[in-house]
């Protein structure tokens, strides 16, 4: 059966085609995207792909039997684009979503749960055979900062002493695949997130180590550390959002303690020492 992937070149999607190409034949999968020339994967067709383009999404899902909805990028607009995929999913003939919502999406005090809720609820009135995948936080989402760290002293933040089980996108990425080329996960939903916890201290800490430089973890107001990220370059609402998250980290909304990632791609997650230590190269 032909496996569709949407995002294909993006952060994500690229690792989800390299953990497929692993499990099935490259000619079983379409990488889908809104700039197809990005993707050069050998052997795997490209098709254009973009969740606002409606006269694209028909195309693309031509004889495609297995969808993985890698969700949005575009905050505010998520809802509306997933919707745009589903009907033409359910039109083209596609039988399973698979869909990459947020960490206990149903209950998260993150602002970005909301649109993920709504998308779940769409999946579950379309009538299509789907499954779930709510991913924890991507542990580059932090050390992508760790350079900035080690230029200004210290490590900012605002999620206090919040534990974060955070995983590698390689992690999700080969979570999908093995979802996707699975027969027993349709109708499953997954909390996902990584094996063990820390802090944005303990982040600190192991840059501190191994780094051989006293680097510690400055707490900030979500007030200050939004005007910190702006001054960084950011945009104001993504800078917003960003300080928004580390508040709803501080109380509890990015852990997860279930190891349902692990069980699923028969490993470990990959352990907070080696992401940092991929930051630092």
């Amino acid at each position: 059966m032909t496996i569709a992937i949407t995002g294909a070149s993006g952060q994500l999607g690229q690792l989800v085609l390299k953990a497929l190409e692993g499990r099935t034949s490259p000619g079983n999968i379409v990488a889908l995207a809104r700039t197809p020339s990005k993707i050069t994967a050998a052997g795997i067709e490209t098709r254009e792909f973009d969740y606002t383009k409606i006269e694209t999404l028909a195309p693309g899902l031509d004889g495609v039997g297995t969808l993985l909805l890698i969700s949005s990028s575009e905050i505010g607009q998520r809802v509306i684009q997933h919707r745009n995929v589903i009907t033409a999913a359910k039109a083209a003939g596609v039988q399973t979503i698979f869909y990459t919502s947020v960490l206990h999406a149903d209950t998260s005090v993150l602002s970005l749960a909301d649109e993920h809720r709504m998308t779940e609820a769409d999946l579950r009135a379309s009538g299509l055979s789907f499954s779930i995948l709510r991913n924890g936080w991507y542990t580059e989402n932090y050390t992508g900062s760790v350079k900035a760290a080690l230029q200004g002293g210290a490590f900012i933040g605002s999620a206090g002493s919040g534990r974060i089980s955070s995983a590698s996108r390689a992690d999700y990425a080969e979570a999908l695949a093995v979802v996707a080329t699975g027969t027993e996960h349709i109708g499953k939903t997954y909390e996902l997130a990584g094996d063990n916890a820390w802090t944005l201290s303990d982040l600190a800490a192991e840059i501190s180590r191994q780094t051989g430089k006293d680097i510690p973890y400055r707490n900030l107001s979500e007030a200050d550390y939004a005007r910190a990220l702006v001054g960084a370059g950011l945009p104001d609402g993504i800078a917003h959002a960003i300080a928004g998250w580390d508040i709803a980290a501080s109380q509890g909304a990015l852990f997860d303690d279930g190891r349902q990632l692990s069980a699923l791609i028969g490993r470990p997650t990959t352990p907070l020492v080696q992401s940092v230590t991929v930051a630092l190269q």
